[in-house]
């Protein structure tokens, strides 16, 4: 498992057989999470993870919602959280265990379930699984973003002080390399895997 902006975490505690929690301190500064198998070891035949989000409430009880599910045949996923403390719980398989955690971390469960049980479940609405459009968008305001911070340092050849131990980079050359990136990007958003 992997927050964005942090490091992966495969340290998960056991609760159950089939039942497995990450601890997620500071997850009010958390806006995505990315679950993903290691594909060290599938998932039993006709099993598959459903991954599950708790925070504590007001008075410190965990509150469990549905993020979604991963399978071997869809092992990784990105899920949204940064909207769900706000939410109210729904059924979740972690209720009746007695799992050690702290009132300030959430936590990330995954129940290895059936696929067939899994597919009668509902994730929670808003914490839809991100998808290539977002990844696009992302890449898209990333783009954006460095263009803009590197041009605001564009200066012309009159207003520059020779400096011999700086390399300087024509902004055309930047320019470039942003229209190419957002042409195959265009083409394809998965080009980068090649």
């Amino acid at each position: 498992m992997f927050f964005l902006g942090r490091e992966v975490q495969t340290a998960a505690q056991q609760v159950a057989e089939d039942k497995f929690v990450f601890d997620l301190p500071d997850y009010e500064n958390i806006n995505h999470v990315v679950v993903f198998m290691l594909g060290t070891i599938p998932f039993p035949e006709g099993m598959g993870g459903s991954v599950y989000f708790s925070y504590p409430d007001s008075n410190g009880m965990p509150v469990w919602q549905l993020l979604g599910f991963v399978t071997n045949g869809k092992p990784s996923a990105i899920f949204k959280i940064s909207g769900l403390k706000s939410g109210e719980g729904s059924q979740h398989p972690f209720g009746a265990m007695n799992i050690v955690r702290t009132p300030t971390v959430a936590q990330i469960g995954i129940s290895v379930e059936s696929l067939d049980s899994m597919a009668q479940q509902t994730p929670v609405g808003n914490a839809a699984v991100s998808s290539v459009d977002s990844f696009t968008q992302f890449t898209q305001k990333m783009l954006d973003n460095f263009y803009n911070f590197a041009s605001s340092f564009a200066v012309s050849q009159a207003q520059m002080t020779p400096s011999p131990s700086e390399m300087f980079i024509p902004a055309n050359v930047v320019l470039k390399w942003y229209e190419n990136f957002q042409r195959r990007l265009a083409q394809n958003p998965l080009f980068w895997k090649t």
